[in-house]
């Protein structure tokens, strides 16, 4: 089973967001010697505790720091972009890497109306998604959907894998375009396999995918104890639950560093690790193993981030050997 990697570039306390970046172009490099198939980036906007804002500018220095992992984003948000735009910065960097560059595409808006009204994207170009999905993919082939006699160069003519970022009833868009289906786990398996089971049923090819391939997105804590696996997924999983109770995503605190969570947030927190992978690496193979049968998966993202970075990467270490 291929395993990929995300990488948020996570903030640490204490650290600038600027450092958080270079952070992630290092991690690349020992993800691609550790044998990840992939290296994938975000796209988060005015995030305190992520500094991952320009994936396809992270893409390229990913890109030209490593030499065999693919790379690619997880993933650029059509309604904050123009079709055009992220067609010619994609056609770019394949053009510098060809055949390494993957186009992950997703239709989230920003976190409040603050961002939104910033990025002049709401929910009214959210739900343009499959219109500008189809644009993006038209100047590619050569023909523009939207703006005759428009191309975009270097892109038109190449073949850049594309993926589909979607949670729900998302996974329909991916299915009518042809397209790859990232999908995470965010309201249980059953579900999960539901929306999958729809994005094989209704899948059409295209000239990018003959057939379904999916993807799915999983947060994995591997350690020597189930107790230290846990404590490494607690700090991004504190702040996820800050994030909805403050509205705020704040840099990751050491686990022991953690404030004593009130009642709703001990649940909030409870509920997130219930849907995360941590434990032994005889455990997490097993877990891991029951996830891909369950679902099909052809393939699995990866994505952790903790306050110590060389806890990170022993994570990634000790999964990378047992995908060997």
């Amino acid at each position: 089973m291929p395993l990929s990697v995300l990488d948020r570039s996570s903030v640490r306390r204490g650290e600038d967001p600027a450092s958080a970046v270079r952070h992630t172009v290092e991690f690349a490099r020992r993800a691609e010697a550790l044998g990840y198939r992939r290296f994938w980036v975000s796209e988060h906007h005015s995030v305190p505790g992520v500094a991952g804002s320009a994936p396809t500018v992270l893409a390229a220095a990913v890109a030209s720091a490593t030499s065999r992992i693919r790379v690619g984003t997880g993933g650029v948000m059509l309604p904050n972009h123009r079709p055009l735009v992220v067609a010619e910065q994609f056609g770019t960097l394949e053009a510098l890497h060809p055949g390494r560059i993957d186009m992950g595409l997703g239709r989230s808006v920003g976190f409040t109306g603050r961002e939104r009204a910033a990025l002049g994207a709401g929910k009214e170009q959210a739900e343009q998604f499959p219109e500008r999905l189809r644009e993006l993919l038209g100047y590619f082939a050569g023909a523009s959907t939207v703006h005759r006699g428009v191309h975009a160069f270097p892109a038109e003519g190449l073949r850049i894998p594309a993926f589909v970022l979607a949670t729900g009833a998302g996974a329909a868009f991916a299915a009518e375009a042809g397209l790859a289906l990232v999908i995470a786990q965010v309201s249980g398996v059953d579900t999960l396999v539901r929306h999958i089971d729809r994005y094989r049923t209704e899948f059409r090819p295209s000239t990018l995918w003959e057939r379904p391939y999916v993807m799915v997105s999983a947060a994995v804590a591997v350690a020597e104890t189930a107790e230290k696996a846990r404590e490494l997924l607690l700090p991004e999983a504190w702040s996820l639950v800050r994030s909805r109770t403050r509205g705020v995503f704040p840099p990751l605190l050491p686990p022991a560093d953690l404030p004593e969570p009130t009642q709703r947030e001990s649940a909030m927190l409870a509920d997130v690790l219930r849907r995360q992978i941590h434990g032994t690496p005889a455990t997490v193979r097993d877990d891991l193993a029951a996830l891909v049968e369950r679902t099909g998966a052809d393939e699995v993202l990866i994505t952790l981030s903790t306050h110590d970075r060389e806890d990170q990467l022993d994570s990634y270490t000790r999964l990378a050997e047992l995908a060997r």
